[in-house]
Protein backbone atom coordinates (compact mmCIF):
# COMPACT_ATOMS: atom_id res chain seq x y z
CA UNK A 1 0.00 0.00 0.00
CA UNK A 2 1.22 3.49 -0.83
CA UNK A 3 0.31 6.25 1.61
CA UNK A 4 -2.22 8.81 0.45
CA UNK A 5 -0.97 12.41 0.50
CA UNK A 6 -3.53 14.57 2.27
CA UNK A 7 -2.81 18.12 3.47
CA UNK A 8 -5.02 19.74 6.09
CA UNK A 9 -5.52 22.91 8.13
CA UNK A 10 -5.94 23.14 11.90
CA UNK A 11 -8.02 26.11 13.02
CA UNK A 12 -6.41 27.30 16.24
CA UNK A 13 -8.81 27.32 19.20
CA UNK A 14 -11.31 24.91 17.63
CA UNK A 15 -11.79 21.18 18.04
CA UNK A 16 -9.92 19.32 15.32
CA UNK A 17 -11.50 16.15 14.00
CA UNK A 18 -10.09 14.41 10.92
CA UNK A 19 -11.27 11.02 9.71
CA UNK A 20 -8.98 8.76 7.69
CA UNK A 21 -10.41 5.65 5.99
CA UNK A 22 -8.35 2.69 4.78
CA UNK A 23 -9.94 1.05 1.74
CA UNK A 24 -8.86 -1.78 -0.52
CA UNK A 25 -8.48 -1.47 -4.31
CA UNK A 26 -12.21 -2.15 -4.76
CA UNK A 27 -13.21 0.66 -2.40
CA UNK A 28 -14.22 -1.53 0.52
CA UNK A 29 -13.14 -0.60 4.04
CA UNK A 30 -10.33 -2.71 5.48
CA UNK A 31 -11.14 -4.25 8.86
CA UNK A 32 -8.81 -2.70 11.46
CA UNK A 33 -9.54 -5.14 14.27
CA UNK A 34 -6.38 -5.56 16.36
CA UNK A 35 -4.67 -2.46 14.92
CA UNK A 36 -3.13 0.47 16.76
CA UNK A 37 -2.47 3.86 15.20
CA UNK A 38 0.06 6.64 15.63
CA UNK A 39 0.40 10.08 14.07
CA UNK A 40 3.02 12.74 14.62
CA UNK A 41 3.24 16.32 13.42
CA UNK A 42 6.77 17.75 13.22
CA UNK A 43 8.28 20.96 11.79
CA UNK A 44 10.03 18.96 9.03
CA UNK A 45 10.44 15.31 8.13
CA UNK A 46 13.91 15.17 9.69
CA UNK A 47 13.15 17.27 12.78
CA UNK A 48 13.51 15.82 16.29
CA UNK A 49 10.86 18.26 17.59
CA UNK A 50 7.28 17.01 17.81
CA UNK A 51 4.31 19.40 17.64
CA UNK A 52 1.70 16.67 18.21
CA UNK A 53 2.11 13.02 19.22
CA UNK A 54 -1.20 11.23 18.73
CA UNK A 55 -1.78 7.54 19.40
CA UNK A 56 -4.61 5.17 20.14
CA UNK A 57 -3.01 4.73 23.57
CA UNK A 58 -3.14 8.44 24.49
CA UNK A 59 -6.68 8.88 23.12
CA UNK A 60 -5.99 11.35 20.30
CA UNK A 61 -6.69 8.57 17.77
CA UNK A 62 -9.75 6.32 17.81
CA UNK A 63 -10.25 3.30 15.55
CA UNK A 64 -13.63 2.21 14.14
CA UNK A 65 -12.35 -1.23 13.09
CA UNK A 66 -15.37 -2.48 11.13
CA UNK A 67 -15.49 0.65 8.96
CA UNK A 68 -11.72 1.03 8.47
CA UNK A 69 -11.76 4.48 10.09
CA UNK A 70 -9.14 6.24 12.17
CA UNK A 71 -10.29 9.49 13.75
CA UNK A 72 -7.90 12.16 15.00
CA UNK A 73 -9.49 14.37 17.66
CA UNK A 74 -7.69 17.30 19.32
CA UNK A 75 -9.55 19.51 21.77
CA UNK A 76 -10.07 23.25 21.29
CA UNK A 77 -7.98 23.81 24.42
CA UNK A 78 -5.06 21.90 22.90
CA UNK A 79 -5.26 23.62 19.49
CA UNK A 80 -5.39 27.01 21.26
CA UNK A 81 -1.84 26.36 22.43
CA UNK A 82 -0.51 25.65 18.93
CA UNK A 83 1.94 28.45 18.15
CA UNK A 84 3.53 26.90 15.07
CA UNK A 85 2.44 27.76 11.53
CA UNK A 86 3.32 24.72 9.40
CA UNK A 87 4.44 21.14 9.78
CA UNK A 88 4.35 17.68 8.27
CA UNK A 89 2.69 14.49 9.48
CA UNK A 90 2.18 10.85 8.77
CA UNK A 91 -0.30 8.32 10.10
CA UNK A 92 0.85 4.75 10.66
CA UNK A 93 -1.18 1.65 11.48
CA UNK A 94 0.28 -1.42 13.15
CA UNK A 95 -1.47 -4.78 13.09
CA UNK A 96 -1.36 -7.34 15.90
CA UNK A 97 1.62 -9.14 14.31
CA UNK A 98 3.72 -5.95 14.22
CA UNK A 99 3.35 -5.11 10.51
CA UNK A 100 3.36 -1.31 10.07
CA UNK A 101 1.63 0.47 7.17
CA UNK A 102 1.55 4.18 6.44
CA UNK A 103 -2.02 5.25 5.69
CA UNK A 104 -1.59 8.98 5.10
CA UNK A 105 1.00 11.74 5.00
CA UNK A 106 1.21 15.40 4.12
CA UNK A 107 1.49 19.00 5.22
CA UNK A 108 -0.33 20.69 8.08
CA UNK A 109 -1.00 24.40 8.45
CA UNK A 110 -2.34 26.24 11.49
CA UNK A 111 -4.88 28.98 10.81
CA UNK A 112 -4.41 31.31 13.77
CA UNK A 113 -7.53 32.43 15.59
CA UNK A 114 -8.54 35.97 16.42
CA UNK A 115 -11.31 35.33 18.97
CA UNK A 116 -10.00 34.48 22.43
Amino acid sequence: MTAVTYDFVIEQGTTLQKIFVWKDSEGSAIDLTGYTARLQIRPTVRSDSIYLDATTENGFLQIDAANGKVTLTVSATATSAFDWATGVYDLELEDSSGVVSRLSQGAVKVSFGVTR
